[in-house]
């Protein structure tokens, strides 16, 4: 799995607000503590710098590709503490008005940045009272994403993406699985485990799920339980509630053991859908599709 023999992961669980600069100095004294302990990577959760009163806050907050406070707090806060650092989510300028990209940003040892992926799957939930539509400010990404790091093979994904295992999938055999998360208080409490576990399970590999967890200024909860996985589906680290880091140590021989013993990734007959292609009719296969 990795040139490391055994790394220590960090997820790290707040509970931002509509300050980005607060949340800044929340975030880093987070990734300090984490970094003290150990950890050489260190994962933020979506909406990490906002978590705004209304949705058009983290418009306003939006920031050019390569250039702002954020992306900055990111690349010195790595270097400083020469971890791999995960800005959960930024917000950055997309092409369409009025809407950013709801950015995962990965950041080398040296703050140099690795990596950008672009939220795909846009959270739309109506509960009756309690309403989410990011398609009205968020511009979709469309390009899934996995990076070679010293730690592994990682996915980058976010929060919503976590219900679309073919995404996943679509990669390839992957080492460890990022969903960076702001789950409501109400899909978080029927969801969240049984999901993570699951892309653990099927995937054969470590998931690490930073998230938001608590209640806003906004009035809004969300679920919390940021979470480390392992590739059996064992849940190795958890925090229910509250700013706080979930800290496990990732033993890459675990994986190549239980893949040796359940080579399930190999036994896959089933290709993953083609994107472009028209969705299937229930109950047809893709090759009775003229």
């Amino acid at each position: 799995m990795s040139a490391v023999p055994g790394f220590k992961v960090a997820a790290v669980q707040m509970v931002s607000t509509h300050k980005v600069e607060q949340n800044l100095e929340v975030a880093g004294a987070l990734v300090a503590q984490a970094a003290a302990q150990g950890a050489a990577l260190v994962a933020l959760p979506e909406y990490f710098c906002i978590m705004g009163m209304n949705e058009r806050d983290k418009v306003a907050a939006g920031e050019t590709d390569g250039d702002g406070p954020i992306q900055a707090f990111l690349s010195d806060t790595a270097a400083r503490h020469g971890v791999w650092l995960v800005g959960g989510s930024v917000p950055l300028a997309s092409s369409s008005a009025g809407k950013v990209r709801n950015s995962c940003l990965v950041y080398d040892a040296q703050g140099r940045r690795a990596a950008r992926y672009d939220k795909i799957h846009l959270f739309g939930l109506d509960l009756g009272e309690e309403r989410f539509d990011e398609a009205n400010t968020i511009e979709p990404g469309g390009e899934p994403l996995a990076i070679e790091t010293p730690f592994g093979r990682i996915a980058l994904s976010l929060c919503y993406d976590l219900r679309f295992p073919e995404l996943y999938r679509s990669l390839g055999p992957v080492d460890l699985i990022l969903v960076p998360s702001a789950f409501t208080a109400a899909t978080g409490r029927a969801h969240w485990e049984t999901l993570l576990r699951a892309r653990a399970i099927e995937n054969l590999a470590w998931v690490v799920a930073p998230a938001q967890g608590g209640t806003h200024p906004s009035g809004r909860r969300t679920h919390g339980h940021s979470m480390v996985v392992d590739p059996w589906g064992a849940i190795r680290g958890c925090l229910r509630e509250g700013p706080g880091v979930v800290m496990v140590r990732v033993d890459p021989t675990l994986q190549r053991t239980l893949r040796a013993s359940l080579p399930a990734l190999e036994h896959r007959k089933i290709a993953v859908q083609d994107a472009d292609a028209p969705p299937l009719e229930l109950g047809r296969s893709r090759r009775n599709v003229p």
